[in-house]
C-alpha cells in the first residue's frame, strides 16, 4: 500500500512525466529517501509541496474505486502490464486508470480518428475500413468522441473485435454522456476504457489534445477518416509523426471542407489509402502474424467487378446530401423514374438514402455528371 501511495503521489505532480518520472519512481521503489529523490530529480519547491500535501481524501477515492470492481485497474509505468509501445514516446503518462482488460493495451493497435461532424460517406468508409482492420487482428483505438471515433469503436464491436477508448476526462466523468452505453460494451467485450487523468477530472477542452498523444502512442499507425484543417485529428496525426508511427489518410472530394484536412495530410506525405489492405500490407513486415484473407470478407475486390447500374445517374449524386429533385434535374429525367433507379443504386451499395436525399458511398471513375452546371 505504501508503494502504491508513493507512486500515486509522484504520478500526480504537474510537469513530471516520461523517463523523468520513471527514474524517480524506480528510486522510490528501491527504498530511497523521498526528499532526496525529489531533490535529485530536479523537482521544484511547488512540485515537492504537491507530493507531500496531496489530499488524503483523493487517495481514499482511488482506493475505493479500485476495490469496487475487478475490472478497475491503476497501472503505473513500472508495471508489467503498462504497454511497452507507449513508453517509446517522450512524455508517456506515469499512471493509467483502466476500466476493462488491461492486457489489451499490449496488443497491436491501429488508431482510427476523424471528424465529429462526419458525413454519411465518412461513416460508411470508417465502418468498412475498421471492420476489415479488426478482423485482421488489430485492436482499434480511438477517443470515444462523437462522429468517426464512435463509428470506429462500434464497427470493431460488430465483428467481435477488441477496441480501446482513450478519454480526455477522468473515468468518473465519461464524455460524451451519450456514449456511456458504448463504453460499457467496449469493456464487456474484452476491451478497455482508459485515462491518464484523475478519476474526477472534468472533460475540459485542453485535455483532449493532450490525450491524443496516447491514442497515437499506443498504436502502430493512425488512420484519419475525414478531417477539416482545424480538426483535432490532425493533432493526433502530428503526434504520430513525432512518435515515428505510420500515418494513413482517406482522400475526399475537392471542395468538401470535411476532407480538406485529410487531403492536406496526403500532400504532406501521409499514405493515401483506398482499401484496408493498403494499411495491412504496409504494416505486414512489422506484424508478420497478420492473416491475409479475413479482410476480404468485409471488402471484396470481386464486388468491384459487378456491373454498375445507371452509371450516368450515379455521377449526379454528390458526396454531400443531394435531393432527389436535384438528381432528376441534373439527369434530365422525371422524378418517378429517378426514384426507382436510385433505389437500385442504393441496393447495390453505391449510394445511401439519408434525410434530404442521397449521398454517394463509392466512386466510379469512368462516369461523369451529365449536367454539371445544375
Amino acid at each position: 500500500m505504501r508503494k502504491r501511495e508513493q507512486l500515486l503521489r509522484l504520478g500526480t505532480i504537474p510537469g513530471l512525466t516520461g523517463r523523468r518520472w520513471l527514474k524517480a519512481a524506480q528510486q522510490l521503489s528501491e527504498g530511497k529517501d523521498v526528499d532526496d529523490v525529489l531533490t535529485q530529480n530536479g523537482l521544484e519547491v511547488s512540485q515537492r509541496h504537491h507530493y507531500h500535501h496531496l489530499s488524503p481524501g483523493w487517495l481514499k477515492t482511488v482506493n475505493t474505486w479500485l476495490s469496487q470492481s475487478p475490472l478497475h485497474h491503476l497501472i503505473t509505468a513500472l508495471d508489467p502490464l503498462y504497454p511497452a509501445q507507449l513508453t517509446e514516446i517522450s512524455c508517456f503518462p506515469p499512471l493509467l486508470y483502466v476500466k476493462g482488460d488491461p492486457s489489451v493495451l499490449g496488443t497491436s493497435q491501429l488508431a482510427v480518428v476523424g471528424s465529429r461532424q462526419c458525413s454519411h460517406s465518412g461513416r460508411y468508409w470508417c465502418d468498412v475500413f475498421t471492420q476489415a482492420l479488426s478482423l485482421s487482428g488489430f485492436t482499434i483505438t480511438s477517443g470515444l468522441a462523437l462522429g468517426i471515433d464512435g463509428v470506429a469503436h462500434r464497427a470493431a464491436l460488430n465483428v467481435r473485435g477488441k477496441t480501446v477508448a482513450v478519454l480526455g476526462s477522468g473515468l468518473a466523468h465519461l464524455y460524451p454522456r451519450r456514449h456511456v452505453a458504448l463504453a460499457q460494451e467496449i469493456v464487456e467485450q474484452g476491451g478497455a476504457v482508459i485515462s491518464e487523468f484523475p478519476l474526477d477530472a472534468l472533460p475540459l477542452a485542453h485535455r483532449f489534445p493532450r490525450r491524443n498523444r496516447i491514442i497515437s502512442g499506443l498504436s502502430q499507425g493512425v488512420l484519419v477518416i475525414e478531417a477539416s484543417l482545424k480538426s483535432g485529428s490532425l493533432v493526433t496525426a502530428r503526434y504520430a509523426l513525432e512518435q515515428n508511427r505510420a500515418v494513413y489518410a482517406l482522400p475526399g472530394a475537392l471542395g468538401n471542407s470535411g476532407s480538406e484536412g485529410t487531403n492536406w495530410m496526403i500532400q504532406q506525405g501521409a499514405m493515401l489509402v483506398a482499401h484496408p489492405n493498403n494499411i495491412i500490407e504496409d504494416l505486414r513486415a512489422m506484424l508478420n502474424w497478420l492473416p491475409v484473407t479475413q479482410s476480404d470478407e468485409i471488402y471484396s475486390d470481386a464486388s468491384d467487378d459487378a456491373p454498375l447500374p445507371f452509371a450516368e445517374l450515379l455521377a449526379n449524386v454528390g458526396d454531400e446530401v443531394t435531393p432527389v429533385d436535384v438528381v432528376a434535374e441534373r439527369a434530365g429525367q422525371p422524378v418517378p423514374v429517378i426514384t426507382a433507379q436510385l433505389l437500385e443504386l442504393e441496393l447495390a451499395g453505391w449510394i445511401a438514402a439519408v434525410p434530404g436525399g442521397y449521398v454517394r458511398l463509392r466512386r466510379a471513375c469512368h462516369v461523369r455528371r451529365t449536367h454539371v452546371l445544375v
